[in-house]
């Protein structure tokens, strides 16, 4: 018998539209999907096969998740472990790769769109702009889960860099001091809440008003905080934001400038 592959695959954002086409395959040749159901929501099991049989991750531990696949894979059934996002960023994965391996059986990654990048371009904003960003940090402040102390939210603010926060809306206060210290109280964030579902919600506030727009939109879970110049530039659409590729004074190689 042919050992189908355990395919992980990212759901995107939200949006069921928003998952990649080699994605929606997956899930319309599964047998099982077993979906991350505190986060995937069910409008993306559109995609399903009519006879494919789901089952949600919400209560299960890593031991059950390994055993449903180790079970449905002796069985030679397709599976996809669906994740929210991009499996690779905060997917929990690498344990459950991990587990497979040890077990012999095969599996792959397919990539997903994830909150920061539905998010920038519902702002119709870039985040790397030219000589003034051109850096993104995606990362998220120290909670239950620890983050290693060279990563700490204080050490990567000092950059001023493009900074899309993940998994810290409920610590928001704590953000919001530091995030005043290093990009300074009277700059522009952008609270992300659900980016791409239909309770989507992008809000532009004053750094020194995170946590009151929180509280006043009652948003505690389930959102991005964005941060840096790309976000003022993304409502001012300052002209004076040039690349070279574009520029008709700069020769590159399919293009000779003007003189």
């Amino acid at each position: 018998m042919k050992k189908n592959k355990v395919i992980f695959a990212g759901a995107g954002p939200g949006d069921p539209d928003l998952i990649t086409i080699k994605s929606m395959n997956a899930l319309k040749a599964a047998d099982l999907i077993i979906y991350a159901g505190s986060l995937v929501p069910k409008a993306v099991l559109r995609w399903k096969g009519k006879d494919t049989e789901t089952k949600s991750s919400a209560n299960m531990d890593l031991p059950q998740i390994i055993d449903t696949i180790k079970a449905y894979h002796a069985k030679g059934k397709k599976i996809v472990r669906l994740h929210t996002g991009d499996p690779s960023l905060y997917g929990a994965i690498f344990e459950q790769m991990r587990d497979l391996e040890k077990l012999n059986i095969p599996y792959e990654v397919i990539p997903g769109v994830t909150a920061a990048f539905a998010a920038s371009s519902k702002m119709n904003m870039e985040y790397t702009l030219p000589e003034v960003t051109q850096t993104l940090i995606l990362t998220r402040i120290s909670g239950r889960t620890p983050v290693p102390e060279s990563e700490a939210l204080e050490k990567l603010a000092s950059h001023k860099a493009s900074m899309a926060i993940y998994l810290s809306i409920s610590h928001a206060q704590k953000v919001q001091k530091i995030l005043e210290r290093h990009y300074g109280k009277e700059s522009l964030c952008a609270v992300a809440y659900k980016v791409s579902h239909p309770e989507e919600k992008i809000i532009y506030t004053k750094i020194k008003l995170l946590v009151k727009t929180c509280e006043d939109n009652q948003i505690t879970r389930h959102a991005l905080i964005i941060v840096g110049k790309s976000v003022e530039a993304s409502i001012k659409k300052n002209d004076i934001l040039k690349s070279k590729l574009y520029d008709s004074t700069f020769s590159h190689g399919y293009r000779t400038a003007e003189k």
